[in-house]
């Protein structure tokens, strides 16, 4: 036993790695990673006494576990025996594809990473490109929600900014996962957004399989008390209106929906509205197009952040007007008891937002041009005042006592933006600019019954001029 044992150099180090690789992982590692763990439950609990809505078990749970847990859902498996068999393939094949779907959809929520960065840059950005406006019934709605009900924000859709916006006025309530399609899946964007919650849907992945691991990853987020936020509409706006709303998320919230369950599910409509779409002039030459490719890469948008933040810096206010969100009336599932029509459920939510569609300076403006012509500024002020009259006082964003002013803001930043022009002492609509003028004016649109939305057989030399303008 006392004897000398000689072994080469290489051997005696693979031996000592080994070691420090087994004390690492069975005395050190896990030491560590009990201290790590305490500090950050601490963390979250510090965190949560902040939030209105705390962060649930649900969304702290470790990615890996989460997607085993969905792709050995009773449901989930027996869609996997029905794949095999329709497929003519073995069940483990078709096991791993719900098992390649799980870990697409699943996010891997970091908390430190939404509230240390997410929700910094989210108010950096929104607040670097608009003046941010709140409708004053906003707080009293989420504070009505109940405790144990998981509230679902379902919002309209006009721009990509849109994530921001909710997301940074949502940070004192909750955290929110949102569902996004492909055009996130751009690195380092996608590793950033899973951090903060949010989860991949495959727009054109039709089959019955990714269908049911998507469904149950909602109602399970959902029956979780994760807070959800998803586009009805499916797509941004193209012409400025609200779209007809598809059910594909909305009937995966509804199937799922226990009425008997401990957790109540309350929809909240949200309205939002620009004084000026970033993307609009990519959203218009869509619509002209019959499609919905739209031209932006990720590049524009990165620069166009460097751009704000270097005016930032340097003291300049390059905001492009106002940005307004306006919270409508909440919507129980308990309350509707068993739903069986999704459509109705959705139309309902859809005229939700729309009653409570904020009313602000541009749209207003381009409404009253759009109407009546080329209009001096006491014409434009007296136009905009008649406006301001038929819409419900809940959804005005605009300071009434000071119309003055507003109508100066707005004409500004559509003069700045190549909308409108001064001629003759008269405000009037640009040549070429008569569709993007109405594509502002279809947001508040429903307001005035005579009002006509945007034709889509506008000439395709008007959507030119936009699109070189």
């Amino acid at each position: 036993m006392t004897q000398t044992v000689q072994l080469p150099l290489w051997l005696f180090v693979l031996i000592v790695l080994f070691a420090a690789v087994t004390a690492l992982s069975h005395f050190l590692l896990p030491s560590v990673r009990w201290f790590f763990r305490r500090r950050f439950e601490k963390a979250v609990a510090r965190l949560n006494s902040r939030l209105k809505r705390p962060i649930q078990p649900f969304k702290l749970a470790r990615r890996h576990d989460m997607i085993q847990r969905l792709i050995y859902d009773p449901e989930v498996s027996r869609e996997i025996a029905l794949y095999a068999e329709h497929n003519k393939v073995p069940e483990a094949v078709a096991f791993q594809k719900a098992h390649e779907y799980a870990r697409d959809i699943v996010p891997s929520f970091s908390a430190f990473a939404y509230f240390s960065f997410a929700m910094r840059l989210a108010k950096w950005l929104a607040e670097a490109v608009y003046r941010i406006r709140t409708a004053s019934q906003n707080d009293v709605i989420i504070a009505a929600i109940p405790e144990d009900a998981t509230p679902v924000f379902v919002m309209n859709h006009r721009s990509n900014m849109d994530y921001v916006l909710v997301t940074y006025l949502a940070s004192k309530t909750s955290t929110l996962s949102y569902a996004v399609g492909e055009w996130a899946r751009v690195w380092p964007l996608s590793s950033l957004i899973r951090l903060w919650g949010a989860y991949f849907i495959r727009r054109h992945a039709r089959g019955a399989l990714y269908r049911k691991v998507l469904s149950r990853y909602v109602q399970m987020a959902t029956n979780g008390g994760d807070t959800q936020a998803f586009y009805p509409e499916g797509g941004l706006s193209l012409t400025g209106a609200l779209q007809p709303p598809k059910v594909g998320l909305l009937s995966y919230l509804v199937e799922g929906f226990d009425p008997e369950g401990a957790r109540d599910i309350v929809f909240v409509p949200v309205a939002i509205n620009y004084d000026r779409v970033l993307e609009d002039r990519v959203l218009m030459a869509a619509h002209a197009r019959g499609d919905r490719r739209f031209g932006a890469r990720i590049s524009v948008a990165v620069a166009f952040i460097l751009r704000k933040l270097w005016n930032r810096l340097r003291g300049k206010d390059t905001r492009f007007g106002t940005a307004a969100v306006a919270f409508g009336d909440p919507v129980s599932l308990r309350a509707l008891g068993k739903t069986e029509d999704i459509d109705a459920l959705s139309k309902t939510l859809m005229s939700r937002i729309e009653a409570v569609m904020p009313v602000l300076g541009v749209p207003l403006v381009a409404t009253a041009l759009g109407r009546k012509g080329p209009l001096n500024v006491m014409e434009l002020e007296a136009e905009v005042a008649q406006i301001l009259e038929r819409v419900p006082e809940q959804s005005v964003a605009v300071d009434t006592q000071n119309i003055t002013d507003e109508v100066a803001r707005a004409c500004r930043h559509m003069e700045q933006h190549g909308l409108i022009a001064m001629q003759d002492g008269a405000w009037a609509v640009s040549e070429g600019q008569q569709v993007a003028v109405q594509f502002y004016a279809n947001s508040i649109a429903h307001y005035l019954p005579e009002a006509h939305e945007l034709d889509d057989a506008a000439s395709a030399s008007d959507y030119s001029a936009i699109a070189k303008s």
